[in-house]
């Protein structure tokens, strides 16, 4: 992958979304549409991003149900041709054995481990014990057994789990170039970092989308890579 940021268009505006892209495109190497945007537009939103931007999409609709709806869900969503989808590893083997067999040919699936958003005293509160380290590292092997592409973990683990899975593919989220705020994001690194450490696809939104000259703070990202 050449270059390997995709922009997070969380965003509920289609219009707004559409001027985003059109502005940072040619610093960006895809799109991550997540449950905002698909909420608000569905498979015709995606598909106008797709027209739009002519780069790779990435679905981050995080499934997680029983095997046989999480498969039908992702039949689905086949005609969209996502470049990479997410499910979540907490829903088990089974479940993400039935993902990536109704999946899309040429379409990678990857787990959600632990969310960003989360530290070790929000784990303890769902009756998870042990570190996120730890508790990513179980889930990626799971998730690995099961036969998926990679997995989704923070920036803070994925050299651990790179060294464990030497040819997964790994999408890192929750990202702040050097002296940005953290905003709701607990366990961050820079992009540079995560991408040096083995990230595959580094997720980036608010830093870009959020920014006084979006093109700007694209450009800045990318030439850290």
């Amino acid at each position: 992958m050449s270059n390997p940021i995709y922009l997070a268009l969380d965003v509920p505006q289609l219009d707004a979304a559409k001027d985003l892209l059109s502005k940072v495109r040619s610093h960006i190497g895809g799109v991550k549409l997540g449950l905002e945007f698909f909420y608000a537009h569905g498979h015709h939103g995606v598909m106008e991003v797709a027209h739009a931007s002519g780069l790779p999409i990435f679905l981050d609709l995080k499934l997680h149900d029983i095997p046989n709806t999480v498969a039908g869900a992702m039949q689905s969503i086949h005609v969209l041709e996502p470049a990479i989808i997410t499910v979540h590893a907490s829903g088990g083997r089974a479940m993400m054995e039935d993902a990536k067999a109704a999946a899309g040919e040429n379409c990678k699936v990857v787990a959600v481990t632990m969310l960003t958003s989360l530290d070790e005293n929000d784990l303890a509160r769902t009756g998870v014990s042990g570190t996120p380290h730890d508790h990513v590292m179980r889930l990626a092997e799971l998730a690995e057994s099961a036969g998926l592409d990679g997995i989704v973990c923070s920036g803070q683990e994925v050299g651990s789990v790179h060294k464990q899975w030497k040819h997964g593919f790994f999408v890192v989220p929750g990202l702040r170039p050097a002296g940005s705020a953290g905003g709701d994001q607990k366990r961050t690194v820079t992009p540079r970092k995560a991408r040096d450490d083995g990230a595959s696809v580094l997720v980036i939104g608010r830093p870009i989308s959020k920014a006084a000259d979006p093109l700007a703070a694209a450009r800045e990202i990318e030439a850290t890579l």
